[in-house]
C-alpha cells in the first residue's frame, strides 16, 4: 500500500454546505461528469460537479454518517507542481493554474475527534500526489483557504500512518505545530483550543 496525505477540515455541521460549495468551486471548469445532488442531513440540498463512489446517482445523506466524493482540483502552479507536471503529471492550463486528481473527500457529519464537528478529509489517490501534498505550498494554501472560507476551526495535514498531525490553521490563522508535540500533548487538547469548543 503507497502513501495516503491528506488535509482534514473540521467545522461546525452549519457550515457544511459552504465548505462543500468552496470544494466545488475549485473543480476544473467544464469538467465531464453529470451533476451530482446532494441532500445533507440538514435537509439542504446541492449540486455538485462531483462524483460519489464513481456514480452520478443522486445522494441522500438524512441517514447516513458520512459522505464520499470523488474530486478533482485546480490549484495555482508553484515549484513543486510544476515539477509534478515535468515527471509526468497533468500539465498547466492557460490560466496558470492545473487540475489534479483524484482527490478522495470523506464528509464525516461526526468527526473522529470531537462528534459537534464535521470533517472533510482530503485524501491524495496516489503516493506521487500525496508527496505533492507535503511539498507544495499551494496545495496547503488552497486547503487553509478552505477551512477559513468555510467557517472551519482546524485544518491538520495528515500522513494517515497514525503519526502525529500538523496543524496548519487553527482559529483563523496559520500554524505550524504537531499533534503530540508540547503546545497539544493530545487530541484531546487540540480540540479544546478550538475557539467555538462546547466542551
Amino acid at each position: 500500500m503507497g502513501l495516503i496525505y491528506g488535509y482534514d477540515i473540521y467545522l461546525r455541521p452549519r457550515n457544511v454546505a459552504r465548505a462543500l460549495a468552496n470544494l466545488a468551486a475549485l473543480a476544473p471548469p467544464g469538467r465531464a461528469v453529470p451533476p451530482l445532488e446532494i441532500t445533507l442531513p440538514s435537509g439542504e440540498r446541492l449540486v455538485l460537479p462531483f462524483t460519489s463512489r464513481f456514480k452520478s446517482e443522486p445522494v441522500d445523506c438524512s441517514t447516513s454518517s458520512t459522505l464520499e466524493l470523488d474530486t478533482s482540483l485546480m490549484f495555482d502552479v508553484d515549484d513543486a507542481l510544476r515539477e509534478y507536471a515535468q515527471t509526468g503529471g497533468p500539465q498547466p492550463e492557460a490560466d496558470g493554474r492545473i487540475r489534479i486528481g483524484y482527490i478522495y473527500a470523506t464528509i464525516r457529519f461526526e468527526s473522529l475527534l470531537h462528534p459537534g464537528y464535521t470533517s472533510v478529509e482530503c485524501w491524495a489517490a496516489t503516493s506521487g500526489m500525496s508527496r505533492l501534498f507535503a511539498r507544495s505550498a499551494n496545495i496547503r494554501k488552497v486547503f487553509t483557504g478552505l477551512t477559513a472560507d468555510s467557517g472551519g476551526v482546524c485544518c491538520l495535514f495528515d500522513t494517515g500512518d497514525g503519526a502525529p498531525e500538523q496543524v496548519c490553521w487553527l482559529n483563523g490563522e496559520p500554524t505550524q505545530e504537531m499533534v503530540c508535540g508540547p503546545r497539544f500533548p493530545d487530541r484531546r487538547a487540540l480540540v479544546a483550543s478550538w475557539s467555538d469548543s462546547e466542551n
